[in-house]
């Protein structure tokens, strides 16, 4: 399955948003990472968000890769 960003033509009816294509489920849980992931910045202050931002997004596809290669092992 291929990620669809947000387009800002949000609908709620049926199970998947006709804007972006995803699911309403999916959607929910995007929105609870990224909530997370702000309450955590700003509970440590970071001055650089985007730096520690970035850093996760490597780790997260560092991460994704090593189970892939697991998964074909």
């Amino acid at each position: 399955m291929k990620f669809n960003p947000c387009i800002d033509q949000c609908t709620k009816e049926g199970s998947h948003c006709e804007g972006c294509g995803r699911s309403h489920a999916e959607i929910a849980g995007t929105k609870q990472i990224v909530q997370a992931a702000v309450a955590f910045i700003q509970a440590q202050d970071y001055e650089n968000p985007d730096e520690f931002v970035a850093a996760i997004g490597k780790s997260i596809l560092k991460k994704l890769q090593k189970a892939r290669e697991a998964g074909q092992a």
